[in-house]
């Protein structure tokens, strides 16, 4: 597996801090209630307004703070920081704050950026610096969307892209576990009712614009919501054949035809998000580890190959390197 160090660090954070401040092009997450509304993203958005959307420019903060955290003699770790203190305040959280205020925001960002939001958060509050504190009321008010969501979703929703609920509550569970205990409850009683009960998995994916593996994130939750003798129990009678290499689909990188689609450049996304997935269900599984090496390898070298992959790859990247 290749180790996460300062060259291959350096090289994330050069390629976020390109583009974390960059305003266009950009794609917002708006429902226009009238031409009032029409307005710049740096206006609606005073933190996360660079990186094509919002989802993205959170995790790329969180991107930033983890490499900064790991690496502290990085070479971008002072403007790293500086960003930060010049970004990360509580006037310009307070704009952000604002604008779930908005009519019709309630589904903004639901769930995925709901989540890195918490992610973000989490990892703020491991540095010596204010950035936690301006950021929690924004976090408050996403752990109570997910307070008010989960027990109304009567169906998960298993797509492998933004929507997808397993990964969300992932990052959510991570956040919230020590910080929110009506939330970690929550999401582990709803994560037992709507996964608890899977049983040979048949891995219908990828699809075509998947960046996470429905299969392997699903099995990433249960693995923090069940104890270890449970989890077990259920794994091996989710993916019954995995000793055999079955699924098959799931253990070979998918291709990747054209990184200026931003769709299609999805799947280099797929490729480290499962490698990330199966290093935490390794457990010391060599052919598992094996696995997660390939799909690693098969698009590390291409993060930066177009800016459809540039503005989101690398944190998943992270992800894998680290899990």
């Amino acid at each position: 597996m290749t180790t996460l160090d300062t060259e291959i660090a350096s090289r994330f954070a050069r390629i976020t801090l390109a583009h974390i401040g960059l305003q266009y092009p950009y794609k917002l997450d708006q429902v226009l209630t009238g031409p009032a509304d029409a307005v710049p993203p740096t206006t609606l958005h005073p933190i996360f307004h660079g990186s094509f959307d919002w989802h993205s420019c959170v995790h790329g903060w969180w991107q930033l703070l983890t490499l900064r955290r790991m690496f502290p003699d990085l070479p971008e770790a002072s403007a790293i920081g500086a960003l930060a203190d010049r970004m990360l305040t509580p006037a310009l959280v307070a704009g952000e704050l604002a604008y779930l205020d908005r009519p019709m925001s309630g589904g903004f960002e639901r769930p995925y950026g709901w989540a890195w939001l918490l992610a973000l958060h989490g990892e703020a509050e491991r540095h010596d610096a204010p950035w936690a504190a301006a950021l929690a009321p924004l976090a408050r008010a996403f752990a109570a969307r997910f307070l008010a969501y989960l027990p109304k979703l009567t169906y998960p929703i298993r797509v492998g892209t933004h929507f997808n609920t397993a990964f969300a509550l992932v990052l959510a569970r991570d956040w919230a576990t020590g910080r929110e205990p009506r939330l970690a409850d929550l999401i582990d009683a709803r994560a037992r009712d709507w996964f608890g009960a899977d049983r040979a998995c048949q891995a219908w994916e990828p699809s075509g614009d998947d960046f996470l593996s429905p299969t392997l994130t699903e099995a990433v939750l249960m693995r923090r919501v069940l104890p270890p003798d449970a989890f077990a129990t259920w794994f091996a009678a989710f993916l019954p054949d995995l000793a055999a290499g079955q699924p098959a689909t799931l253990f070979h990188p998918v291709h990747v035809s054209d990184r200026t689609d931003g769709k299609i450049a999805h799947l280099d996304g797929l490729n480290l998000s499962r490698a990330w997935c199966w290093r935490s269900l390794a457990d010391g599984d060599i052919a598992l580890e094996t696995t997660a090496r390939r799909h690693l390898e098969a698009s590390l070298p291409h993060l930066d190959a177009n800016y459809m992959g540039a503005h989101w790859l690398p944190t998943f990247a992270l992800l894998a390197m680290t899990h």
